[in-house]
């Protein structure tokens, strides 16, 4: 059994994420719960961006785009994705990797009536990743979907959530000369059973 205690303490890695989430929350300056998410393309080149992490489950992690994007694409390519949430406040960070699933039913639907009018008017408005000839363009269409839509804008169908069901999870905090401390937890994605934990050398 590998000897964890103080931060790395707990059986479930989804609360211990939960836990440094929110530490972060109190420290960070802005967006606590960015991740650099990683997928590749059908080419096997990677991709990476940052994007907003909106909810960690009992089993995964989710976060929510344009399924016609770049990423979106090439998630339904491959079905795989990974990320890191790195915080220099608290000099820690999350590695995660696993498998990728859609959330288009009732949880999407609550996440995007919750947020800013502009910001659902804008997932119709924007057909992200693609060629766009100026703001100006951008901006008029915005103006096209109040026209549509006015207050009450539905989810766009090609607008939804992803969950990560990671296969291997990392804690990792900043340690004094460059011996940091890692902790990798491991088993197949979805699977009931008990975590794989391994002490990782810095």
């Amino acid at each position: 059994m590998v000897d964890r205690n103080g931060i790395f303490a707990g059986d479930d890695p989804f609360v211990l994420a939960r836990e440094w989430l929110h530490l972060a929350r109190g420290s960070e300056i802005n967006d606590p719960d960015a991740v650099a998410l990683a997928t590749v393309d059908t080419d096997g080149m990677p991709n990476v961006r940052i994007v907003l992490l909106r909810q960690i489950e009992d089993a995964g992690f989710v976060f929510f785009t344009n399924y016609d994007s770049a990423k979106g694409r090439e998630i339904a390519s491959s079905g795989k994705a990974a990320f890191v949430m790195h915080w220099k406040s608290l000099r820690r960070q999350i590695r995660v990797r696993g498998t990728v699933t859609r959330e288009d039913g009732p949880q999407a639907d609550a996440y995007y009536a919750g947020r800013a009018l502009d910001s659902r008017l804008g997932a119709w408005a924007s057909a992200q990743s693609n060629p766009l000839a100026s703001r100006t363009v951008l901006m008029d269409k915005l103006e096209r979907m109040r026209e549509t839509f006015g207050d009450a804008p539905d989810r766009p169908p090609f607008w939804g959530g992803f969950r990560i069901v990671p296969e291997a999870i990392e804690f990792w905090a900043d340690g004094p000369n460059r011996l940091h401390d890692r902790f990798r937890w491991t088993r197949h994605a979805g699977e009931a059973v008990a975590w794989d934990i391994t002490r990782l050398s810095p």
